[in-house]
């Protein structure tokens, strides 16, 4: 096991590197934003506490899969779930944040990642915002990577068909 002050700068750098991503991840599957910041910050917490980081092979992908668990866990202790909502414009920030902002294609992709199967968006958010390879996700979701894969495709091509039928937009993705 590293020292403390080593494992403490470690533990810094991935917030700082990952914390964004995990937080995005974690408001896609709690629904909302402060049930997903409790849950990162208690992720980096145990690590603190724990160490556990010395064991993960994958640091990035235990981040992400401890994040899922923590808010699963939550919910069990709930013991109710908790449907997906928009997320609000003034959390807009963490989705985007070109130099010059195009809110109304903006507000219609958040709409169209909204609207796919929960699934397909935490792939596509795991993949894009969090940088995750499809093996990466499939440990995370504990699913193959084929699946991780064939639920990323399926969900640009839904993404795709919103944005296409939206009035105006030319874009592609």
């Amino acid at each position: 096991m590293p020292p403390l002050r080593n494992q403490a700068t470690e533990i810094e750098t991935l917030y700082r590197k990952h914390g964004s991503a995990l937080l995005l991840f974690a408001i896609a599957i709690a629904g909302e934003r402060s049930r997903a910041q409790d849950a990162v910050h208690q992720v980096f917490l145990k690590m603190i506490e724990s160490g556990m980081l010395a064991r993960a092979a994958d640091a990035k992908a235990y981040l992400f899969a401890s994040v899922r668990n923590a808010l699963l866990n939550d919910a069990k202790g709930r013991q109710r779930h908790v449907q997906l909502e928009n997320i609000p414009l003034e959390d807009a920030a963490i989705w985007f944040s070109p130099p010059d902002r195009d809110y109304a294609a903006e507000l219609s992709l958040r709409r169209a990642l909204a609207a796919i199967p929960e699934d397909q968006r935490a792939v596509t958010i795991l993949h894009i915002w969090g940088e995750l390879t499809f093996a990466q996700i499939a440990e995370v979701l504990d699913i193959s990577s084929n699946t991780a894969a064939s639920r990323y495709r399926y969900a640009l091509a839904r993404l795709r068909q919103a944005m296409i039928t939206k009035e105006g937009f030319c874009g592609t993705f």
